[in-house]
């Protein structure tokens, strides 16, 4: 395909063999210039694209009046290039009006779940999830996360208050809320310091103090296993190990090993793995189910999938027994949970130390053991008895051991 005159100076064409543009061949238009005795040339495009001649001399005029005067593109490659900038610099500017306009819960959806779902368990995501939808979302969802202000906040810690929601609920909710502010601020959005860390959040005081004395532990059990069996194992794991029922209820036959007497606790609440012995009648236990796959759970609900919850079953004992009756108070009210503050308190009562029921516990620090440090003040009281016996000795008695002591 030679190159043709149009014409007009500075403008050529070629036209294509075969295409057609109506009943003409189609034509392919260029332009030609010099500046400062240096040739151009530039490609436009095809008749079929909607160039043609006079367009082709408008785009040449143009770009010659450019290197006239020295203003804006002087050649359709400089153009093209000013035009990508321009869409970049577009893009760029919307990109940051959106950061700026983002609200919470759109990041949290958008950018904080995804990786979360990753890294966190399951069960912890679906909890920042009903957070988010339940109680952040209706207090300052519409609002861009660079406008909440400490208002926002006491309107979402009012709004927990005036549902009856716990002391520890609150402390959930603003962890999640942090936990996305801070996400939000490591990705580069313009924010500050996360509002929460300014808000008075009420104290949370619910540590059980309940225990069950032997006898009544021997009555649970022996309730449990006339109404439910599977429930009375599950409590036995629980008395006899300190396991959480979360732990029970997601245990494998994997996790049970025989061989070396130990209970694999894995993705235990911390994400902390740990093994913990088995008491006798635990191994006994265990050793009378018919075992599965290393995959299946040890405990299976009545569809074979995991057991979601305790059977009625247990609160029904529980009443039946008496062990709730008049009392109130929380802390001392007996639930499944105060089987695991039964088993450490007696291991305190029986001589060993806190490191030791830390480890068995799976906690991640000495802070949760201590509250089993008053099982064991019984020696306090023995050490004070043997100071009151001391002072209570006549001084000439403490005077001779005193000069037996120099000598």
């Amino acid at each position: 395909m030679a190159w043709q005159s149009s014409g007009t100076p500075g403008v050529r064409f070629r036209e294509h063999p075969a295409r057609k543009h109506g009943i003409k061949k189609d034509r392919y238009f260029a332009i030609y210039y010099k500046v400062n005795g240096v040739r151009h040339e530039e490609a436009l495009g095809w008749a079929t694209e909607g160039w043609t001649a006079q367009r082709a001399t408008a785009q040449l005029v143009k770009l010659k009046e450019a290197h006239r005067l020295g203003e804006g593109p002087a050649s359709l490659r400089e153009k093209r290039e000013v035009e990508v900038e321009r869409r970049r610099e577009a893009e760029a500017q919307a990109e940051r009006e959106a950061r700026e306009k983002i609200t919470l819960p759109a990041f949290f959806e958008t950018e904080y779940l995804p990786g979360a779902k990753l890294t966190l368990k399951a069960d912890s995501v679906r909890k920042m999830e009903e957070h988010v939808r339940n109680w952040i979302a209706p207090a300052m969802g519409r609002i861009p996360m660079r406008d909440i202000r400490q208002f926002h906040l006491e309107r979402l810690r009012a709004n927990l208050a005036a549902t009856g929601r716990s002391p520890r609920t609150m402390q959930y909710v603003f962890a999640t809320l942090r936990r996305v502010w801070n996400k939000a601020r490591d990705k580069g959005y313009p924010l500050g310091p996360s509002p929460t860390k300014t808000l008075d959040l009420p104290r949370v005081s619910n540590e059980r103090q309940r225990y069950l004395s032997g006898e009544e532990a021997d009555a649970l059990l022996s309730a449990l296993a006339e109404r439910s069996p599977q429930t009375a194992q599950m409590s036995l794991l629980a008395l006899d190990c300190g396991l959480r029922f979360s732990e029970i209820a997601t245990m494998t036959w994997g996790c049970v090993q025989m061989d070396n007497n130990r209970l694999l606790i894995l993705n235990a609440k911390g994400d902390k793995d740990r093994s913990v012995p088995m008491t006798r009648r635990v191994r006994e236990l265990l050793a009378t189910r018919e075992s599965g796959k290393s995959n299946e759970m040890v405990f299976k609900s009545t569809t074979g999938g995991r057991v979601g919850k305790l059977t009625k079953t247990f609160d029904a004992v529980v009443n039946e027994l008496g062990l709730n009756t008049d009392i109130d108070d929380p802390k001392l009210r007996f639930s499944f949970h105060a089987l695991r503050h039964t088993f450490a308190s007696n291991l305190v009562a029986a001589g060993v130390d806190l490191y030791r029921v830390q480890r068995l516990l799976g906690h991640s620090g000495p802070q949760m053991t201590q509250r089993y440090s008053h099982v064991s003040d019984q020696a306090l009281e023995d050490a004070i008895t043997t100071m009151e016996e001391h002072q209570a000795e006549p001084r000439g008695v403490l005077a001779h051991r005193q000069s037996r002591q120099t000598k």
